[in-house]
């Protein structure tokens, strides 16, 4: 939303007014996918460990519906890890493009393995090797030492059918808020926030 679209602090689509966060976000993420330039489910994904302290890094969004925010990776991570340890996250889409954000936390869950196969037999065969090769998180000595195992693993898996590790898998977060942000004139932006309630969602417009 630019500044045009701000008139006497009321926007021309007051999406705040919106009862539906699920709605509201497929319509918005239909936005960034034809607006926005270079991965429009690229998202920033915090978690925290037994320490207590978090982290944060940016995952690719490679479903989303009612049930929750999907991301795929090797459970033997850092993520991963933290998320055994707590298996709570929270997520932030920014889509610079819109000059929107959406926000979102709540508990995490692995997907069934069925859904983590299908998923991972959609992946490029190199993408499916490395799944394999890479001890994510862990630290390497070489480069050389990573394309020496990718090598082996191609070795192994010579054909185009490459199983899924068993340390790969996928995990859904399931919000228990969502938060819708854009930009407004003068940073009079606009916020609405979603609470899960009784099986329901309750949104509150927030003070920018």
């Amino acid at each position: 939303m630019g500044k045009d679209d701000a008139v006497d602090g009321l926007t021309k689509d007051d999406f705040t007014q919106n009862p539906d966060p699920w709605g509201l976000f497929r319509q918005w993420f239909a936005d960034a996918q034809a607006s926005e330039p270079e991965d429009p489910n690229a998202m920033a994904l915090a978690t925290s460990g037994a320490d207590g302290l978090p982290d944060v890094r940016i995952v690719l969004l490679k479903d989303a519906d009612e049930r929750g925010f999907v991301f795929y990776t090797n459970t033997l991570s850092m993520k991963g890890l933290e998320l055994s340890d707590n298996p709570r996250a929270a997520l932030v889409l920014h889509w610079k493009s819109l000059r929107r954000q959406v926000r979102a936390r709540g508990t995490v869950t692995k997907v069934e393995d069925a859904e983590a196969d299908a998923y991972f037999a959609t992946r490029a065969r190199d993408s499916r090797l490395g799944a394999w090769a890479s001890r994510q998180s862990q630290p390497l000595d070489s480069r050389e030492t990573l394309m020496r195992a990718v090598e082996e693993v191609g070795a192994r898996f010579p054909g185009e059918t490459v199983p899924r590790p068993p340390h790969w898998t996928g995990y859904r977060i399931a919000p228990v808020t969502m938060e819708f942000w854009q930009d407004g004139a003068y940073r009079l932006h606009d916020r609405v926030r979603f609470t899960r309630r009784d099986g329901g969602w309750q949104g509150t417009r927030l003070y920018p």
